[in-house]
């Protein structure tokens, strides 16, 4: 190797003695190529001082490809070209996506390809929602899963709690159970997992005594139920029923309700915490909302708060309910007015009041939303209305004419909060109450479902279930669900078959199959136990036959005419002769007075001594004086 030549970029050769390269300005990069032994050369850069200096020291012109320029107006018109092919309607020809698509620059796909499946999915979902405001007149969008107002309402069951309204409707967090309450003082348990397509509660109880249920509310972890009957007193029950606490009652004769432990007039409504397990929340007709503590035993009240109306007097709450952390509370008062209370500081005022959000009249139901700042009421001024917490003053949207006959008449919110539920009564000239599906934006009109041909009252829309229980006056509970996108719940039960009782076979001692034992001690294995029970019947011992009656006593057993000597005379003497009812008694005894006077056997030897004996002659009488 001479020192004297440097290191140079030329063409690569296998002959590298042969070719060399006589000066620095006539090297060039060489390309890769088999079958050309000409150097090609490469293109020329714009006139640029920086791009002179590289090649000048390196000897190099650009690195890689040329940079790529973009047509601002090509790429507006390839767009222009892709938004008509979207609008256009479902006979595009898939091949010539193809060919489009693999006709294309290969720089500038970036990543795989999409699949051909997911792409027409894709279009599919893109037309629909250009052509779903057209075609759905009611303003249901065609496919409601991806705008959020799916209702799930392809299937329904009945479940019968019996024949009085049924007023109270609750579920536990889990969706394994339900609990209905009626005006027949009678709450059922369900149990999703245990029963079949007859559909019938495994338990039924009257915890109240003859007290209407009006509220029923599952704890939060789903262990404990509280029951708000028409009673000053409520209730709090496990999961089967069994009593775990009762609240104390107050003394009625005070007039001050912060002095008395307890409420003094019939319970309205009733809630529990959702974040707190111990805590509860009882409204009353004596004008005051008392939550209570589990550790305390329902002593005493935790907090007291009394509602007021504008002229001073008593507002009895008819509606509660806590917001999702906890920290609040909003009552729904008699007077119309809804009034928010902050457990975090002094119960004395409200933190937040409408007075004249309905008219003077009950407040049938109060609920938060689950995600943000609303509230959504529902009165007996055949209104349903929805507020902004923020703004608490006016409301949001409102909806009239929807008429009720309960005082616990419920308005909910779908799980996504994207609808607004409620239900409605029969007034005059209908014949089904109906379920009510609005939006919750808008308060639009979504969605009607009939239920019942009677008075619509309790609602739940269970989140985990997906699954929505409807409480109607004629005692009847109607579940509606999807069979695809509902889970557990009434799915569990509605394809279960009602299994036929089959009476089962008792063999009466344990049996011992011994095969090879000797014909002595061998029993016989018998194929049903049938003959074997008949034999039992017929042997007093294993049937335990009672003793039979017996007409002497023998082993210390007495007769059933006794072991007295009454007895036995009347057994020996007084029964040995017959006696002929139908004779005549008087003639029964004369027929013996021959007989007696010939042979005196009792009477007549024992007076022939002392017996005085009649003369025919009547006694002298005497003179009077």
């Amino acid at each position: 190797m001479n020192k004297g030549k440097k290191i140079v970029f030329g063409k690569i050769s296998t002959n590298f003695a042969e070719k060399t390269l006589a000066t620095e300005s006539d090297l060039t990069i060489g390309s890769f190529s088999e079958g050309t032994s000409k150097p090609v050369e490469i293109e020329e850069l714009e006139d640029d001082n920086e791009d002179e200096q590289i090649k000048e020291v390196m000897g190099i012109s650009t690195f890689g490809k040329k940079a790529k320029t973009f047509n601002i107006q090509e790429m507006l018109d390839q767009v222009k070209k892709t938004a008509r092919e979207i609008t256009k309607p479902a006979e595009v020809d898939t091949h010539k996506e193809e060919e489009s698509s693999s006709s294309s620059d290969d720089d500038d796909l970036i990543g795989p390809p999409i699949p051909q499946v997911l792409a027409q999915v894709d279009t599919s979902k893109k037309k629909s929602k250009e052509h779903g405001s057209d075609s759905d007149s009611s303003g249901e969008e065609s496919d409601g899963e991806d705008t959020g107002t799916f209702v799930p309402c392809s299937h329904e069951v009945i479940m019968n709690h019996g024949t009085k309204a049924v007023t109270a409707l609750s579920c536990d967090p889990s969706g394994a159970r339900l609990a209905s309450g009626s005006v027949d003082y009678d709450v059922s348990f369900w149990d999703f997992s245990g029963m079949d397509s007859s559909m019938k509660s495994f338990r039924t109880l009257q915890p109240c005594d003859n007290h209407p249920i009006r509220y029923l509310n599952y704890s939060g972890t789903g262990d404990l139920l509280l029951v708000v009957s028409g009673a000053a007193q409520a209730k709090v029950v496990d999961r089967d029923g069994f009593e775990k606490l009762e609240t104390v009652k107050g003394d009625m004769y005070l007039s001050d309700q912060a002095r008395t432990k307890g409420h003094t007039s019939g319970l309205l409504a009733g809630a529990w915490s959702p974040v707190s397990r111990e805590e509860f929340l009882t409204t009353s007709a004596d004008g005051t909302a008392r939550s209570w503590d589990m550790y305390q035993g329902g002593k005493v009240h935790k907090t007291l708060v009394k509602c007021r109306a504008q002229n001073g007097l008593k507002a009895p709450p008819t509606a509660c309910c806590y917001s999702r952390d906890g920290h609040v509370f909003g009552l729904g008062c008699s007077d119309g007015s809804i009034q928010l209370w902050d457990l975090r500081k002094s119960t004395v005022a409200p933190a937040s009041i409408c007075r004249k959000a309905h008219q003077a009249c009950e407040t049938t139901s109060i609920c938060f939303s689950h995600v943000g700042q609303h509230l959504l009421t529902r009165s007996m001024d055949e209104t349903m209305k929805l507020w902004d917490l923020r703004k608490f003053k006016e409301p949001v949207n409102v909806v009239n004419d929807l008429f009720t006959r309960y005082d616990t008449t419920d308005a909910i919110f779908s799980p996504n909060d994207r609808l607004v539920v409620t239900c409605t009564s029969l007034n005059k000239g209908e014949t089904t109450g109906n379920l009510l599906l609005y939006d919750s934006s808008s308060f639009q009109l979504l969605q009607k479902l009939e239920v019942a041909k009677t008075h619509v009252i309790k609602i739940i829309w269970h989140t985990k279930l997906n699954q929505i229980f409807a409480g109607s006056g004629n005692g009847i509970i109607k579940c509606f669900y999807d069979d695809k996108k509902s889970m557990r719940g009434a799915t569990l039960c509605a394809v279960k078959m009602k299994r036929k009782m089959q009476h089962a076979e008792v063999i009466s001692s344990q049996q011992v199959i011994t095969p090879h034992a000797l014909p002595l001690f061998r029993q016989e294995r018998r194929k049903t136990s049938r003959k074997q029970m008949e034999k039992d019947r017929l042997d007093p011992v294993k049937s335990k036959r009672p003793d039979l009656p017996i007409t002497s006593g023998q082993g210390g057993r007495v007769a059933s005419s006794g072991g007295t000597l009454s007895s036995y005379v009347i057994r020996n003497l007084g029964l040995s002769k017959r006696v002929d009812d139908d004779q005549d008694p008087r003639e029964a005894i004369l027929k013996f007075a021959k007989e007696a006077e010939e042979n005196p056997y009792w009477i007549t030897p024992a007076y022939t001594n002392t017996q005085t004996k009649k003369s025919d002659e009547p006694p002298s009488k005497k003179n009077k004086q």
